[in-house]
C-alpha cells in the first residue's frame, strides 16, 4: 500500500510527538511512523519531575500517552511499525515499512538514541525501578541512598559527580584499572569524598527482581574471579548512548563520529529533511529539549512547504494564457 504525505515523522518520543502536534495544527496532516518502542525512552521511565507543567510529576508512559492523544486530536495519523528503508536521494522521499510505502515531501527524523546497557536480565526487569540510564532524570529519587554507577568514561564520572548532590555515597564500577575520562573529570571525582571506586570489576547481577526494586548487586573482579554481593539502593548504567541512525549510514546524511545526525539547527544537509531530539543532540538529551527541537523541525518543514506551494502557485499564474479582449 502506498501512502502520499506532505510531512512524515519517524519516531514517537518527545521530539516526534511535539513535531506532530505542531504539524497537525498547521493542517499538514502528518504521518508518524511510531517504531516498535512507541513513545521512546520515556516509556521506560517512571516518575518524570522535570517536564514543565506537572508540579507533582508524571509517569513517563502517561506523559507519552497524553502527547500521543494531543497529536491525534489534531489529525495526526500513526503507523505502529518500523521504517525498514529510507531513500533520500530524490524528493519526494520514499520510506518503506513492513506493510507500506510512504512517499513524502518532507521528513522529520526523530528516532532518538538508546542508552547502551549491559544486557543483564535483572537490569532490564528493574529498569525504572532502581536501575536508570539517566542521573539527570532520576537522581532526585535517590536522596540519602547508596547508589552505584557503571562505566569509566566522562559520562560515568559526570553522572557520579551529579549523583553526590542527592545520594549519601556513590560507587563507580569500572572494568579497567584506570578511567577513560578526561583529566578534569577524574580530578573532580577523586576530590569528592562521597565517591568511591571498584576497579577491574564488572556488574554481573542486580537484586531483587522478585521484590520489584533494587536491594543489592553482585560484582565480579575480572582479574581474580572473586564475586561480591553488596547492598545497593540504585544502579546507574553510564556506558554511553547509541543514536538510532542505522537507517542513515549510507552516506546520504552527515553523521558525527558517534553516529549522531549533524544539523544546522534542525536542518540536515538534504533539503526537506530535518532531525530533532536525541538523534541529533549529543549534549542535553532531555525530554524538554527534544520537545523544543521537535517544534523547531515542524515549523521549518511547515515554512518550506508553504514557500514551495506559494512558488508553485505563482508559476502557475504566470503560465496561464492571457485571454483576448
Amino acid at each position: 500500500m502506498t501512502i502520499r504525505k506532505k510531512l512524515t515523522i519517524l519516531g514517537s518520543g518527545s521530539a516526534g510527538l511535539t513535531a506532530a502536534i505542531y504539524a497537525a495544527r498547521a493542517n499538514l496532516e502528518p504521518l508518524v511512523v511510531q517504531g516498535l518502542q512507541a513513545g521512546g525512552q520515556l516509556t521506560i521511565t517512571t516518575e518524570v519531575e522535570n517536564f514543565p507543567g506537572f508540579p507533582d510529576g508524571i509517569q513517563g508512559p502517561e506523559l507519552m500517552e497524553e502527547m500521543h492523544k494531543q497529536a491525534e486530536r489534531f489529525g495526526t495519523q500513526f503507523i505502529y511499525d518500523n521504517a525498514e528503508s529510507v531513500d533520500l536521494t530524490k524528493r519526494p522521499f520514499t520510506i518503506r515499512t513492513s506493510g507500506e510505502e510512504i512517499i513524502t515531501d518532507t521528513l522529520l527524523i526523530c528516532t532518538g538514541a538508546s542508552a547502551k546497557l549491559l544486557g543483564l536480565e535483572s537490569e532490564s526487569k528493574l529498569m525504572g525501578h532502581g536501575v536508570s540510564a539517566c542521573a539527570t532524570c532520576d537522581g532526585f529519587f535517590f536522596r540519602d541512598k547508596e547508589v552505584f554507577v557503571v562505566g569509566g568514561g566522562d559520562t560515568a564520572l559526570e553522572e557520579a559527580h551529579f549523583l553526590t548532590r542527592f545520594a549519601t555515597s556513590v560507587t563507580i564500577i569500572h572494568r579497567r584499572d584506570t578511567f577513560r575520562a578526561s583529566a578534569i573529570m577524574i580530578d573532580r571525582v577523586k576530590n569528592n569524598p562521597k565517591i568511591k571506586y571498584i576497579l577491574d570489576s564488572a556488574l554481573i547481577d542486580v537484586k531483587d527482581v522478585s521484590k520489584g526494586e533494587v536491594t543489592g548487586i553482585t560484582v565480579e573482579n575480572l582479574k581474580t574471579g572473586e564475586k561480591k554481593d553488596l547492598p545497593a539502593d540504585g544502579v546507574f548504567i553510564a556506558i554511553g548512548h547509541k543514536p538510532n541512525t542505522d537507517l542513515f549510514k549510507n552516506g546520504e546524511l552527515e553523521l558525527s563520529e558517534a553516529g549522531y545526525i549533524k544539523t544546522d539547527g534542525v536542518k540536515t544537509r538534504i533539503k526537506g529533511v530535518f532531525a530533532a531530539g536525541d538523534v541529533q543532540d549529543e549534549v542535553y538529551r532531555q525530554a524538554v529539549t527534544a520537545a523544543g527541537s521537535g517544534c523547531m523541525a515542524a515549523l521549518e518543514a511547515q515554512w518550506l512547504i508553504e514557500a514551495e506551494e506559494a512558488e508553485s502557485e505563482k508559476k502557475t499564474q504566470i503560465a496561464e494564457p492571457v485571454g483576448h479582449v
